[in-house]
């Protein structure tokens, strides 16, 4: 691998300039204006997969439902076909978050950017565009280093991630029979480390179930000196069942939320206490009133049990109407991040419940709807697995340092679709920092980890190669994912 690795400092510039090609167009998938870039973008990547010799295809969506948009396809790529080697399914998104310079960027976000310190600035450098074309600098360091790519791989890589994912599972259900039907795993670089200092790989996820109560009371807002203490009011009531929700310290107040949550062990509460995170780390610069005494208690409590927020109290009338106004109509949103062991189907049962009977409680004459708008469950993968096992030993030989195993917080839904239709170990593997701004402003990848980056994913192909040759297939090639 040491031929490859040079190669990959000595095409750097190639690579940066084929990054720079790609944040230059404005993907973003959340603004009908945008699609067109999106298309643009699925173009730009088939153009690049091409010259280095990648099969690769547009897979139509079809229509964005309830619109006449059409749907960004699926890029669609492979390399390599040896029935000797593993195949491996790599998962990226070539959309990203909307960025202009009016939000407080300190540059223009569509130009990638270079400081004097190697510090890559530009939408989509850490999410996702800067991973998904470091797997096509990857192909192109083997390529010149005159090194075969050591596994077949399958690209598969999105353009709605960002507005929902639409579309995806069915077609993935669809392509699993056909074109996925010989992957033997998964590999997703839509994340990152765990802390800033030290490398880790995720093995967890939260689910997340979104909520938007709606309490209605009138046909119209009205004035409330007028109407002050006449009308039954809908924020009230509304105030009150989210206030019911959770308590100041965070403790969810919903009966038998806690019942399905996978215990933290022993063990598993040791392994955090070792893990290289720093309160800098837990706390990137917010200033948060931190609800916990020791970094092992903030973890498990982000990571290993479950959180509600409360996200709004609306006036779901149309017009911002006048200031001491009586809304006709409120909705208050809130989420739920749910861990391993609880059901997502039960944890919206016990809301449910829980909204109607506080509801029936207040006596009021107003109306109360809850729904639950987004449903998606938590992902807890198995670290033994060769997969992992071949990530974990590619990131010690690129970091010289042993990766922390970590969960994170936050959710792909994603990771659990694939592995549901699927039925293959998915590995989440990052390239980049907490840092690192993705979702934010001034979104930023520092060049060396871009560079170690690259260098990561052709480590650990190698690594696959070595173990899966030393381990039985789980299942044999070319099974249908009706049979798992």
């Amino acid at each position: 691998m040491d031929h490859y690795y040079a190669k990959v400092d000595e095409l750097e510039d190639r690579f940066i300039n084929r990054l720079r090609k790609g944040i230059r167009i404005p993907s973003i998938s959340a603004y009908a204006s945008h699609r067109s870039d999106v298309f643009a973008m699925a173009e730009f990547i088939i153009q690049e997969m091409t010259a280095l010799g990648i099969e690769g295809r547009l897979r139509p969506l079809g229509k964005e439902p309830n619109t006449d948009l059409d749907l960004p396809p699926l890029v669609i790529g492979r390399y390599g076909k040896d029935p000797k080697k593993p195949t491996i399914l790599v998962y990226s998104h070539y959309d990203v978050q909307p960025a202009a310079i009016e939000d407080g960027w300190d540059r223009n976000p569509w130009d990638l950017t270079i400081e004097a310190d190697g510090t890559l600035h530009g939408r989509g450098t850490s999410d996702d565009k800067g991973p998904l074309l470091a797997w096509l600098n990857a192909i192109e360091a083997f390529q010149e280093a005159g090194v075969e790519v050591p596994a077949n791989l399958v690209f598969c890589f999105e353009g709605m991630e960002e507005n929902g994912s639409t579309g995806f599972r069915q077609t993935l259900e669809e392509e699993a029979r056909t074109s996925l039907a010989d992957i033997d795993a998964v590999c997703i670089t839509d994340t990152t480390w765990g802390g800033n200092s030290h490398p880790s790989i995720t093995r967890g996820l939260r689910g997340v179930l979104f909520y938007i109560l709606t309490v209605t009371g009138a046909k119209r807002d009205a004035h409330s000196g007028l109407f002050g203490g006449h009308l039954s009011e809908p924020m009230t009531d509304v105030a009150t069942l989210m206030s019911s929700l959770v308590d100041s310290t965070g403790r969810i107040l919903v009966p038998g939320i806690y019942e399905g949550v996978k215990e933290v062990s022993n063990s598993e509460r040791a392994a955090i206490e070792t893990l290289h995170l720093s309160a800098e780390d837990v706390d990137p610069g917010l200033g948060g009133r931190n609800l916990h005494d020791s970094i092992a208690d903030t973890i498990i409590a982000r990571s290993r049990l479950p959180s509600l927020s409360l996200h709004r109290i609306e006036n779901a009338m149309p017009g911002a109407g006048a200031v001491t106004s009586i809304p006709a109509k409120v909705q208050g949103k809130f989420s739920i991040r749910t861990v391993a062991d609880m059901s997502a189907e039960h944890v919206n049962r016990l809301v449910k419940d829980h909204i109607k009977s506080e509801f029936k409680s207040l006596k009021s004459v107003n109306s109360a709807e809850l729904v639950c708008v987004h449903k998606s469950n938590w992902f807890f993968e198995d670290v033994d697995h060769w997969n992992y096992q071949a990530a974990k030993m590619a990131t010690k030989a690129v970091w010289n340092k042993e990766p922390d195993i970590t969960c994170e917080g936050g959710s792909i839904p994603i990771a659990l679709d694939l592995k549901e239709v699927l039925g293959k170990n998915v590995l989440l593997l990052p390239m980049g920092k907490p840092s690192d701004g993705a979702h934010s402003i001034n979104e930023k990848l520092d060049k060396p980890n871009y560079l170690n980056g690259i260098k990561l994913f052709g480590s650990y192909l190698n690594q696959v190669s070595l173990l899966y040759s030393r381990n039985d297939a789980i299942r044999p090639r070319g099974f249908k994912a009706a049979e798992i």
